[in-house]
């Protein structure tokens, strides 16, 4: 059976060239996504899209299919604008920006139950790293954008953390020493600098305690690619528990001795702050919070 989410999700792959990416964009997870892709493709009996280097390239028909769901999504959300506005409700578009792993962990559910609240505001995500986002948000780029580690006098509505872990060889010797380990420890190993597009990693981390990378074997921004290099045994790393993976075969995955935790919040430019699509999204994670 085909539902708007079918549609929105095609177009959403054909724009963004990657199920996980579009995934998040809509609110699903990376498998329901694929599942519903599947049910489509057998319901229209042909095929929309191809596999072509690690992208997700739609067919001809997937093309044509792409125009006809962006007028027939289009012409819905002018209808639903009409509707809420009757009411009263709130409609427009909501500029989102956000770096990659909280798009793909934190944001989907948030955006999953703000698009059942507010079906007539039409959210535009853009993927960008912590310091593009601070960019975007003082050039009024977006309406709203994920922070990293925002400040307590910061007008920020929480979105929740996680803490550093430590991953090191499951040969490793430190990994046998306990279930802690000491940043100063870990440090001084043979180092694989993953970034994830953010600017507060284990090298800012280090510094921050007076510390320093020893051995700099590697750096990477893909949490994907660090894993494998750990793995390998090219050197330990330091990593957000939301990146883990769930294979840790040749993984040993240890806390820190003294825990150093990551917050994200999301926070409103100036000129968006009074829009009616930013007060609905606060308004909406703010009563989660009350609630919670």
């Amino acid at each position: 059976m085909m539902n708007l989410m079918h549609w929105r999700l095609v177009l959403a792959v054909v724009d963004a060239g990657n199920i996980t990416l579009a995934a998040a964009q809509v609110g699903m997870t990376q498998s329901g996504a694929s599942q519903a892709i599947a049910q489509l493709e057998d319901t229209l009996g042909a095929p929309l899209f191809t596999r072509e280097h690690r992208q997700t390239v739609p067919t001809a028909l997937g093309l044509r299919v792409a125009d006809e769901a962006r007028v027939m999504l289009e012409a819905l959300r002018r209808i639903q604008s009409l509707s809420g506005e009757a009411r009263g409700e709130a409609g427009g578009t909501l500029r989102l920006a956000s770096f990659p792993m909280v798009f793909s962990t934190v944001l989907p559910p948030v955006l999953r139950r703000f698009r059942q609240l507010h079906p007539a505001i039409d959210v535009v995500s853009l993927e960008a790293s912590d310091d593009e986002v601070e960019t975007l948000l003082a050039a009024g780029t977006v309406d709203v954008g994920v922070v990293l580690n925002p400040a307590p006098n910061r007008r920020a509505c929480p979105l929740g953390q996680d803490e550093w872990m430590a991953v090191l060889p499951a040969a490793h010797p430190l990994a046998r020493s306990g279930s802690a380990i000491a940043l100063a420890d870990l440090v001084a190993q043979p180092f694989v600098l993953a970034t994830g597009g953010c600017s507060v990693h284990a090298q800012s981390l280090a510094a921050s305690a007076g510390l320093a990378i020893a051995d700099l074997r590697a750096t990477v921004r893909d949490w994907t690619s660090a894993f494998a290099l750990v793995r390998e045994g090219l050197g330990v790393t330091l990593v957000p528990a939301l990146t883990l993976p769930e294979n840790r075969r040749g993984l040993r995955v240890m806390r820190l001795a003294s825990p150093l935790y990551r917050s994200f919040g999301l926070a409103a430019s100036a000129g968006a702050a009074g829009r009616g699509p930013v007060q609905a999204l606060f308004g909406m994670l703010q009563q989660d919070d009350q609630a919670g």
